[in-house]
């Protein structure tokens, strides 16, 4: 299917604007958040919905508070998202009332998509937004969230709230426009990429990892979270959120900024929770036999396919899975613990009872709470 089809039927939408195109030298750029709402508005009055991801509201509050670089500590840090995330949303309910739309304020940590009733509060919530015609304004909740729950950059929470709301394309709107074969601001011979029909090492390189002024993502996170939702089976686009109109031109089929084909197998909302929102815990390892049994065969993992345990996780819990090279190949939930299954690994489905002095599962990791990450294929 070409990407003109993919807009035409697109019917759920995740737009992510970055802090370079929503901020100004004199704060929020109300300008581009009154044509962004225009847009939306026009794609819901056409019967989509529209899930936003805004940043903004770090630039917001700096510029508010009148600071000119970000501080280093993290309270200073929280305090300004608090103070930019009330002015980011006024100028958001603003700009929607005109054409009689609500807004809502979502902020969310990545706790709460990996915990997974959370993760269904939360897809439920935003379900309700969308049936009552109101546009959900999703931001990560900076004020709370530490490192070990932050999702990093609103590049890759906008990849999880696309999984998560089960999104039929998501369109990331920065002020770069694309990918390119180079940095557009240092070289000028550098050439906009159209189409990505895989996400390889060589584009990863071409992205590069320089982060905005203002933002925590560069073009490296948006690249990364294109890998997440394409392997998913959602296409994604890169596009220029200071060009206008960019959103009715994607969706009248014009070819703007660089779309990223999704793999032809769609992953269930379960596989996509299991293998794109949760964190691992540790990494298992396995052997070529085994690999080939997961991949090409559909099959879970057993004990005499692992060859290496790293991390100290429980049962239950989310582990990559690995092959001999260091090439990660799925994620899934284990059915032991990792000191369990370093007494087990290498051994026949019939030995662990000898060597556990119990036996709750044959399979390591079942093949229902196993996903397969389709670039590995």
């Amino acid at each position: 299917m070409c990407r003109a089809n993919f807009f035409h039927n697109a019917r759920r939408i995740v737009v992510k604007v970055g802090s370079g195109v929503l901020t100004a030298h004199s704060g929020l750029n109300l300008a581009v958040i009154e044509t962004l709402s225009r847009q939306i508005n026009q794609l819901t009055a056409e019967g989509r919905e529209v899930l936003l991801v805004s940043s903004g509201a770090m630039a917001a509050g700096m510029k508010k508070i009148g600071l000119t670089r970000r501080p280093d500590e993290i309270p200073k840090r929280q305090a300004i998202a608090a103070v930019g995330q009330s002015g980011l949303m006024m100028a958001y309910e603003q700009a929607f009332v005109q054409y009689d739309r609500k807004v809502a304020q979502v902020l969310l940590t990545g706790e709460d998509l990996n915990n997974r009733i959370r993760y269904l509060n939360a897809r439920n919530t935003l379900h309700t937004l969308l049936a009552w015609k109101i546009i959900p304004v999703i931001n990560e909740n900076d004020t709370v969230a530490v490192a070990e729950i932050k999702f990093g950059d609103n590049d890759h929470l906008s990849a999880m709230i696309a999984l998560l709301m089960d999104a039929d394309i998501l369109i990331n709107l920065t002020d770069i426009g694309g990918l390119y074969t180079a940095d557009p601001g240092k070289d000028p011979a550098a050439r906009l990429i159209p189409e990505v029909l895989r996400i390889t090492k060589a584009i990863e390189k071409l992205a590069g990892g320089i982060p905005g002024v203002l933002g925590t993502g560069g073009m490296l996170t948006k690249i990364k979270a294109a890998r997440k939702v394409t392997g998913a089976g959602i296409p994604m686009v890169i596009g220029p959120g200071l060009e206008d109109d960019v959103l009715l031109k994607l969706f009248s089929g014009k070819s703007v900024g660089t779309f990223f084909a999704p793999a032809e197998i769609r992953l269930s909302r379960r596989k996509c929770w299991i293998g794109y929102t949760l964190k691992p815990k540790g990494t298992i390892v396995i052997d070529d036999g085994a690999a080939d049994a997961i991949l090409e065969k559909g099959k879970s993992l057993l004990p005499g396919g692992i060859t290496d345990v790293s991390g100290d996780f429980g049962e239950g819990a989310p582990v990559e899975l690995r092959d001999g090279r260091d090439v990660s190949l799925a994620m899934g939930l284990v059915n032991y613990s990792a000191a369990d299954i370093r007494r087990i690994m290498g051994c026949n489905t019939s030995a662990i009872r000898d060597r556990l002095g119990h036996k709750s599962y044959d399979e390591v990791i079942h093949r229902n709470n196993l996903t397969v990450f389709n670039d590995c294929r």
